[in-house]
């Protein structure tokens, strides 16, 4: 068993909420985020590559993206990725670039992804409350091996619960915020 250590479970902590920040900027809002495009993977050179190592993403307008493909004949190929990633997107292409008009979002929509979101936060707080018990667990295994007293394990104890009320809190507010996005308020 691991002694315990706060410095790693902070660390591990936090990086569920990145993680989480992380979910949550793939999803639309209505609004033009390159990120949105990070999940897609095309099928060229007879592999599956990220888009972005096959073009460049970028956002020139509020409610648009655009694709540049670096190799013309990949244009093919990275179009039918973005049709068939289930986005919601209908992309333009003009034989140089992809463009992607963001569609307005309707009301079910928004409430589907502010579900999803959701969601994405509950899974968030559940990696912290591993990490929390990983850490209460190393508490009482030092105290266990005599390493620690019981006041030591007890003080612990209390710093682990107050890392994990912060990070959860942190947490639930990127999620609120995006939720807030989502539904236009």
């Amino acid at each position: 068993m691991a002694k315990y250590d706060k410095a790693d479970l902070e660390r591990r902590m936090k990086g569920a909420v990145e993680s989480l920040r992380s979910d949550l900027g793939g999803l639309r809002t209505g609004r033009a985020n390159t990120a949105l495009l990070d999940p897609i993977t095309v099928e060229v050179y007879g592999s599956h590559m990220p888009l972005n190592q096959v073009a460049t993403v970028s956002a020139p307008e509020p409610r648009l993206l655009s694709v540049q493909v670096w190799d013309k004949s990949n244009i093919g190929p990275v179009e039918k990725a973005i049709r068939s990633a289930g986005l919601g997107l209908n992309p333009i292409n003009d034989g140089n670039n992809i463009r992607l008009p963001i569609p307005d979002l309707t009301e079910e929509r928004r409430k589907e992804l502010a579900k999803l979101a959701h969601s994405y936060a509950e899974k968030a707080r559940i990696a912290i409350r591993n990490v929390r018990r990983d850490g209460m667990d190393a508490l009482k295994a030092d105290e266990n091996k005599k390493e620690i007293s019981e006041d030591e394990r007890k003080r612990g104890e209390a710093e682990v619960q107050k890392l994990t009320d912060e990070v959860i809190k942190q947490a639930d507010d990127v999620a609120a915020q995006k939720e807030q996005e989502i539904l236009g308020r």
